[in-house]
């Protein structure tokens, strides 16, 4: 009778097999991207190809992440752009300021 008390599970009743069936879908959709990369890492030569790759790629996972756990497929759309649209400009910024930066660094030396 103690063993049973100190019994800690956690069981969920009834088995939601739809969800379950879309955590494992979610979790493999996620590691064969995850190891495409792998595979470009390790045998394509460095350059701009594989850095085009990594990116849509890594764009391609975010947004998958940001859909299932962020809960934003469900969400409605002005929401979603909320999010979207700044991003992209961030990530505009983020590569026109390291363009200016080079250019600044060429222009010195």
């Amino acid at each position: 009778m103690a063993s049973q008390e100190n019994k800690r599970t956690l069981e969920v009743i009834p088995k939601d097999k739809a969800k379950i069936k879309k955590i494992w879908m979610t979790a493999l959709l996620l590691f064969v991207i995850t190891a495409v990369e792998f595979l470009f890492a390790f045998t394509m030569p460095r350059g701009i190809l594989l850095y085009i790759i990594f990116i849509v790629l890594t764009i391609v996972k975010a947004y998958y992440i940001m859909m299932e756990f962020m809960h934003l497929g469900e969400e409605a759309k002005p929401l979603f752009y909320s999010i979207i649209v700044p991003l992209i400009f961030l990530v505009w910024l983020v590569i026109a300021l390291m363009k200016e930066g080079a250019d600044i660094l060429n222009m010195r030396w």
